[in-house]
């Protein structure tokens, strides 16, 4: 069952390394995202799902100790996801898991694996999901259920952006919709409103690059029944992207 929940944007940029001379832009953000974070591992989960927008070749599940690099954004910092579990039960941030999977983590799940490494996360261990953009409402929702039945505490961490399309200067230029999308995903983020984040508009969320669409649904359909209530940590559009915190508890 679902017990906990934070949603974070993914921007790598997030990442100071990356942002390097602008990192205190978005000091803010990562404030709210620790203390996102620190809802999930106040909730005692038994297993943490990282669940992220990705191209292609990142779809699909990640296994503990996957690694992740920013080199793509001309930085040398490579990430890993979670602890690793060792045979003697104790762990070793950023070990190597032979089982883990040979495919690098897309751009989302190494900020997710940045953050829980920043936050020191050894609270559960640590999976990951890519979902495509494409991805249908009805299958992100049955995912999700999927999810929140694999242990009895789970816990979410959901990882992506709200519209691309907030100013003249955003990467998808300005669209006066925009604005009013942002500001409905950020009330059904702040009320837990499960049934609004179902009924999402998939094609306008595409059309105003939307890259938290599928996750956020993903994560509606991990809730559904779960009883949580839902507190916005940040909202704000620096660069014209739209980017949310929350945790749900």
């Amino acid at each position: 069952m679902l017990v906990a929940a934070a949603v974070c944007p993914c921007p790598p940029l997030l990442v100071p390394d990356v942002a390097a001379g602008a990192a205190p832009e978005l000091d803010a953000a990562r404030a709210a995202c620790t203390d996102a974070l620190g809802v999930l591992a106040a909730s005692r989960p038994d297993l943490l799902v990282v669940v992220g927008p990705a191209e292609q070749n990142g779809r699909g599940p990640h296994l503990e100790g996957t690694g992740g690099s920013f080199r793509g954004f001309g930085v040398d910092l490579a990430v890993r996801l979670g602890n690793v579990r060792l045979g003697s039960g104790a762990s070793e941030p950023g070990a190597a898991d032979p089982g883990a999977s040979e495919r690098e983590l897309p751009t989302s799940l190494a900020v997710a694996a940045w953050l829980l490494e920043r936050t020191g996360w050894s609270d559960a261990p640590v999976e990951g999901l890519g979902v495509g953009e494409p991805l249908e409402a009805e299958r992100c929702i049955q995912v999700g259920e999927s999810i929140g039945a694999r242990a009895g505490r789970v816990a979410l961490l959901v990882m992506g952006d709200a519209s691309a399309c907030r100013t003249l200067k955003a990467p998808g230029y300005l669209d006066e919709r925009a604005a009013g999308f942002d500001a409905g995903v950020a009330r059904a983020l702040e009320a837990a409103d499960v049934p609004t984040l179902k009924a999402l508009d998939a094609e306008l969320a595409q059309e105003l690059k939307v890259s938290g669409r599928a996750p956020w649904q993903v994560l509606a359909g991990a809730a559904e029944g779960a009883g949580l209530g839902g507190a916005l940590l940040y909202e704000d559009a620096p660069y014209g992207v739209g980017y949310l915190v929350a945790a749900w508890s």
